[in-house]
């Protein structure tokens, strides 16, 4: 056996040379919260070594165990027909190929590979993530003696939007409103969010520099609150799209899309996020916002 397989590691924990990715990732499966990986390096550095000890960490010896297939498409690319062939490894949890082997036509084999893929194992949008948490929310109200009815907590998790301090706060709301739960009872919104919900009907009901200065105030008390800015202009962007007439809501999002990316070059985040939630809904001029804000 050539050195290279002979010392080449098996499992995360072996890894030299990347150790600390190696170690991310053990971590990454450890929380079964294992997102979308993109691995990226020259020919040699160690790219497939860290993805097969990543496939037995997750899968087991079973990844390992692979078969070599010749595969065939016909892809209908509009008005003609695409004849590919590959050669693929493949075990019952992974597949390896390389779709630069067809050249400029690449793009269609990974299509039709996801595609096949999506059709044959569902994909579990939630992840295990919502367990873990379902498995805490279940702990807690065994230590404070309450008598959870069945997927209430699974409910909670849900709303959570797979943040463990939410799912805790909202579960503490909840015995607050209401006990003994109810299986239909409500999973009331944090504090903030209910907030930005007064905000954009606020908006939608008077377009004026009062108004601009009230907003502005709320927005403000939200970000010394230490409610990140990002997560106030996609809220409030969500609430906006409920009050909004169908021909406004592409621009809206087109526009929020753009202020969020100017925030994020920029240094004080109440300047982006009045300068857009105020002005794209109802037309107005930016620069004329602006000054008149400056004038207040």
């Amino acid at each position: 056996m050539l050195w290279v397989d002979k010392y080449r590691p098996k499992t995360l924990d072996q890894a030299m040379v990347h150790r600390e990715i190696a170690q991310n990732l053990k971590k990454l499966v450890t929380e079964q919260d294992c997102p979308h990986l993109l691995f990226y390096g020259p020919s040699g550095s160690g790219k497939k070594t860290l993805i097969m000890a990543l496939l037995r960490q997750i899968f087991g010896p079973g990844a390992e165990k692979v078969k070599v297939e010749n595969r065939n498409w016909k892809i209908d690319a509009g008005s003609r027909t695409i004849n590919l062939e590959l050669t693929m490894l493949s075990s019952t949890n992974h597949v390896e190929l390389s779709p630069s082997d067809v050249g400029f036509q690449d793009r269609y084999i990974v299509q039709e590979i996801i595609k096949e893929m999506a059709k044959n194992r569902p994909i579990d949008t939630k992840g295990k993530k919502d367990i873990k948490i379902i498995k805490v929310l279940e702990f807690i109200g065994k230590k404070e003696g309450l008598q959870l009815p069945s997927g209430f907590a699974a409910r909670i998790a849900e709303k959570s939007n797979r943040s463990l301090r939410r799912a805790i706060l909202s579960f503490e709301t909840c015995r607050v409103q209401q006990y003994p739960f109810t299986s239909n009872q409500a999973i009331p919104p944090m504090d903030w969010e209910e907030y930005i919900s007064e905000i954009a009907t606020d908006i939608m009901k008077e377009q004026s520099p009062k108004r601009l200065f009230q907003v502005r105030g709320k927005v403000y008390e939200l970000l010394i609150n230490c409610i990140p800015p990002e997560i106030i202009l996609k809220r409030l962007l969500h609430e906006l799209l409920k009050k909004l007439d169908a021909e406004l809501k592409h621009e809206v999002c087109h526009w929020a899309a753009y202020y969020e990316h100017r925030m994020c070059l920029g240094q004080k985040a109440i300047f982006h996020i009045e300068d857009g939630h105020t002005m794209i809904p109802f037309g107005q001029n930016t620069m004329q916002i602006w000054q008149l804000l400056m004038q207040l």
